[in-house]
C-alpha cells in the first residue's frame, strides 16, 4: 500500500476533505448549505408521510378501522421533518461556519 492509500499526505500536499457516504463535507457556501438542509427536511417529510399513508391504509383495511389519513402528515411527517430540519441546519450551519473560519 502506498502512503496515499493509507491517508498519509506528502509534505505540501493538501489534505483530502472529510467525506460522508462519499460526499465531501467541505467547501459548502451559505446557499448550498441552506438548500441541502431544507431539501433534506422536505425529503424526510414526504417519505414519512407516504409511509404513514400506506401504514394507515393497511391499518384501516385489515383492522376495519376508520382513521383519517390527515394523521399521516400531522402526526408522522411534520414532526420528523422538524427534527430533520433542526439537525440538518445544525450540521450544515456548523460546516459553513467552520469553512468560513478556516478561510480567514
Amino acid at each position: 500500500m502506498t502512503a496515499a492509500a493509507v491517508g498519509n499526505n506528502e509534505p505540501g500536499q493538501k489534505a483530502s476533505p472529510a467525506r460522508f457516504l462519499g460526499f465531501p463535507l467541505d467547501g459548502f457556501g451559505f446557499l448550498t448549505s441552506f438548500l441541502l438542509a431544507a431539501s433534506s427536511g422536505f425529503f424526510a417529510f414526504f417519505l414519512v408521510t407516504a409511509l404513514g399513508i400506506f401504514g394507515l391504509l393497511g391499518y384501516n383495511l385489515f383492522g376495519h378501522h376508520t382513521v383519517s389519513y390527515t394523521m399521516s402528515y400531522r402526526s408522522f411527517g411534520l414532526p420528523v421533518a422538524v427534527v430533520v430540519w433542526v439537525v440538518s441546519f445544525g450540521v450544515f450551519g456548523t460546516l459553513w461556519v467552520r469553512a468560513r473560519v478556516k478561510s480567514l
